[in-house]
């Protein structure tokens, strides 16, 4: 059982035919597969007040579909599972539910690190998590180097995370190399940006998933799912289980990518 630390309607997207490069059959041979699947997690605290419980209690119930989503994601051949643990606007909060947030991420590194190790998963970590302070951060890159040789299924958390920050990081970056004379502004192109984006290596983003009935992109991953397929699901996150993700493949499966070509 794959472990992980932690906190609608589908249509086609217009754009050539789904090509084999950016999607595999599954293991039955039944249809393809996205490589890249990120999912918003979303409903942690709505599931505990419909049960009359803290919001922690959600955010516990949350941890466990992570569990749930990543065994899913490994049995079907996906390669990357991404993960909007805590964006950047999710300071707005109350001091309480971060500080629970925060201690929910280093008892689930600490109990679960060992598992993903044997499961073979690689994390990742994408955001400005150094926020978190210095042991939290110390902890996270810890796991990071320890599962680095590991190639089974990359999990990407998302961390103090906010695509606009991202993006306006990116500009910076890449202005501050023209300026230097590094590179030649003319010669910046969408490989130029996406090299410098926080998933940089990473698979295209086939697949994007929200939880809870909301239908917004909220912040998350705006440049990389320009052309990704996008399913919104009511099912609250704690309530998302192996067969809600294999539904999700289902109608991935089914749908034409054209990328605007016809």
């Amino acid at each position: 059982m794959i472990s992980a630390p932690g906190p609608v309607a589908p249509g086609n997207v217009e754009g050539p035919e789904l090509e084999t490069a950016s999607a595999s059959l599954d293991r039955n041979g039944n249809g393809p597969v996205p490589r890249h699947v990120a999912i918003i997690m979303d409903g942690n605290g709505r599931w505990a007040t419909a049960r009359g419980l803290p919001r922690l209690a959600g955010h516990k119930a949350g941890a466990e579909a992570v569990r749930r989503a990543l065994q899913a994601a490994a049995d079907a051949g996906v390669e990357v599972l991404t993960l909007y643990a805590f964006s950047s606007e999710n300071w707005r909060r109350s001091d309480e539910e971060i500080a629970d947030l925060t201690g929910l991420m280093r008892f689930y590194l600490e109990r679960e690190l060992d598992k993903l190790m044997d499961e073979g998963v690689k994390l990742r970590l994408i955001g400005d998590y150094r926020a978190f302070g210095p042991d939290l951060s110390q902890r996270l890159e810890s796991a990071v180097e320890r599962t680095a040789g590991n190639s089974r299924l990359t999990l990407v958390v998302a961390l103090n995370y906010g695509s606009r920050r991202e993006l306006a990081q990116v500009a910076s970056a890449l202005a501050r190399r023209a300026a230097s004379g590094e590179i030649d502004p003319e010669t910046i192109d969408e490989a130029a940006i996406e090299s410098e984006l926080d998933t940089a290596g990473l698979p295209e983003l086939d697949l994007l998933i929200r939880t809870s009935g909301e239908v917004r992109l909220s912040n998350f991953l705006l440049w990389q799912s320009a052309y990704s397929e996008l399913l919104f699901t009511p099912v609250l996150w704690p309530d998302f289980g192996e067969q809600a993700f294999n539904d999700a493949l289902e109608q991935y499966s089914q749908r034409q990518r054209r990328y605007g070509g016809r």
